[in-house]
């Protein structure tokens, strides 16, 4: 009885470890914190990365975007330029907002874009349109962008892009592969939006939440040349057999243009990018590195795996645990009490009718795979605070979770199955619930490993 409760307090320890660690990562790529870091006012000039703007030299200022960070995005804009804002807008998530003051914010859809969007989208759109050669406009850009801002060719309707957006999010293609497919039937993804914006000067600011940083791939890189062209879209489409789920009219509108009877996204050496400067000012890499420092302080050596991983969650996850075993069994590739750290953004192929997300769903297996060893905690959570179609973050599971779950009558397979990780979590108590954290830069997975 006393082993059992002594171990009983281990997890109960690291899980509040874990949890810390957790929130610490988040605190470091907080997007106003971030903004502050790249961007600064010495009198007119507005220095920004390596490059300055002299204010006085422009007619106007524009602050547009969209994303689950760009409200406090906006709000650390309008702090530091204050009233030289001539006029704003940006599209977010519901309920991922703050006060703002100059800039005007429309909350809409996500991962399925709504008409709120499509409102904001175009609103956007026009802003930059009529921008001159004499105004800069800043552009204000996080993960979430893709889908809030839809603005579809008059050829394809909001319903029907609708629609391709939940085949192309159940159908396990990366996120690479998505984005391709959303800029290929849009108007202001894949560098329209600088397009429509030249030959004003155009300044984007990014919080990346995409594998690699590639910045084409951030919310379907409005500002930024266009690496994917109709004919990758042919081959996605093929790749996952997904023609006959979709629109006709959005099948008809690639294969247009792979026929080159629409124009391509602007490329690479596009004039529409001559006035245009892309910067990161924050990514999945720096929340681990802050995560890192957390897990030493509380005493654990601690591996960094990757920033850079995707793939199918389950598979993931097994080499994961699989890790964590090996360091109970050998102290490799770090001796216990021991801390992994990852990051990147994984897929969950839906075969099931249930609830949950990527982060629940490797918690999920990873409880599975941990059950009867000793003294293991993961925790798997989106940064941005929702995984998938839930209210929930992610979840922690531990090495005695499938014990509590058989107590409650609970068969961890059958709701791995059917997708349905949401409601096994919810009902053994171990979401990970933090509500909008008006950030996102992908996910974040802690496990904790001590066998001492």
């Amino acid at each position: 009885m006393k082993d059992e409760l002594s171990s009983s307090n281990k997890l109960a320890r690291m899980r509040k470890d874990a949890v810390k660690i957790f929130y610490k990562g988040l605190q470091a790529v907080e997007p106003g914190a971030a903004i502050k870091r790249y961007c600064r006012l010495e009198k007119d000039l507005l220095l920004i990365g390596g490059n300055t703007y002299d204010l006085s030299t422009f007619k106007n200022l524009f602050v547009i975007g969209a994303g689950k960070a760009a409200a406090p995005m906006a709000a650390a804009i309008e702090e530091l330029v204050g009233e030289r804002i001539t006029n704003g807008i940006i599209n977010v998530k519901y309920g991922h907002v703050t006060e703002l003051g100059k800039v005007n914010l429309i909350e809409a859809g996500h991962p399925v874009p709504d008409q709120n969007g499509q409102k904001g989208a175009r609103a956007i759109f026009d802003l930059a349109y009529h921008a001159g050669k004499d105004d800069l406009v800043l552009c204000l850009i996080s993960g979430g962008g893709s889908a809030l801002l839809p603005l579809p060719p008059q050829d394809i309707t909001l319903k029907e892009k609708q629609e391709t957006i939940k085949v192309l999010l159940s159908c396990g293609a990366a996120i690479q592969e998505i984005n391709a497919l959303r800029k290929h039937i849009s108007m202001i993804k894949g560098g329209r939006l600088a397009q429509a914006a030249y030959p004003a000067t155009i300044v984007s600011l990014v919080l990346s939440d995409v594998v690699g940083d590639d910045l084409d791939v951030i919310a379907s890189g409005p500002t930024v040349p266009d690496s994917s062209t109709f004919s990758d879209c042919i081959k996605i489409l093929d790749k996952y057999d997904i023609t006959k789920r979709l629109p006709q009219t959005v099948v008809n509108h690639i294969s247009q243009g792979f026929a080159k009877k629409i124009q391509e996204t602007p490329k690479k050496g596009d004039p529409a990018f001559k006035n245009t400067q892309n910067l990161i000012i924050g990514s999945n890499m720096e929340a681990i590195l802050a995560a890192k420092q957390t897990s030493e302080s509380l005493g654990y050596n601690t591996l960094v795996l990757s920033s850079m991983i995707e793939g199918e969650t389950r598979h993931v996850a097994h080499v994961h645990t699989a890790i964590a075993k090996e360091i109970l069994k050998t102290g490799h590739p770090l001796p216990s009490p021991a801390c992994i750290l990852s990051g990147g953004e994984t897929t969950v192929t839906i075969r099931g009718e249930g609830l949950g997300g990527r982060n629940q769903e490797f918690a999920l297996t990873a409880a599975i795979d941990i059950a009867g060893n000793e003294n293991i905690v993961v925790l798997s959570g989106g940064t941005d605070g929702t995984d998938g179609p839930t209210d929930a973050a992610g979840a922690i599971a531990d090495t005695v979770t499938l014990k509590r779950a058989g107590e409650q009558g609970m068969d961890p397979l059958h709701f791995l199955l059917n997708n349905d990780s949401y409601h096994f979590f919810k009902k053994s108590g171990d979401l990970l619930i933090t509500g909008p954290t008006n950030t996102n830069v992908m996910d974040l997975r802690i496990m904790i490993v001590n066998g001492t």
